[in-house]
């Protein structure tokens, strides 16, 4: 349970996100755009596709998805 978040690509995070139920609805540049629907409501949030992404994407990534950062290190 370490407080930092974790130093992954975007195309990994992508990955994990798709393990979490998200679907990949397209991909416009080195942008994708991911959605996850369900009965609680739904969850959109957009990766980009870098080798880093940086430590205040990937929290905004997080809270746009309901994710925590140890719901993401057990789906990575």
């Amino acid at each position: 349970m370490s407080r930092h978040l974790p130093v992954i690509s975007g195309r990994a995070l992508i990955r994990a996100l798709r393990r979490a139920g998200f679907v990949e609805l397209r991909q416009k540049g080195s942008h994708g755009s991911l959605e996850k629907r369900n009965a609680d409501g739904y969850w959109r949030t957009i990766v980009p596709l870098h080798r880093e992404v940086r430590p205040g994407t990937l929290s905004d990534i997080l809270n746009q998805s309901g994710l925590t950062k140890d719901e993401l290190r057990d789906l990575l």
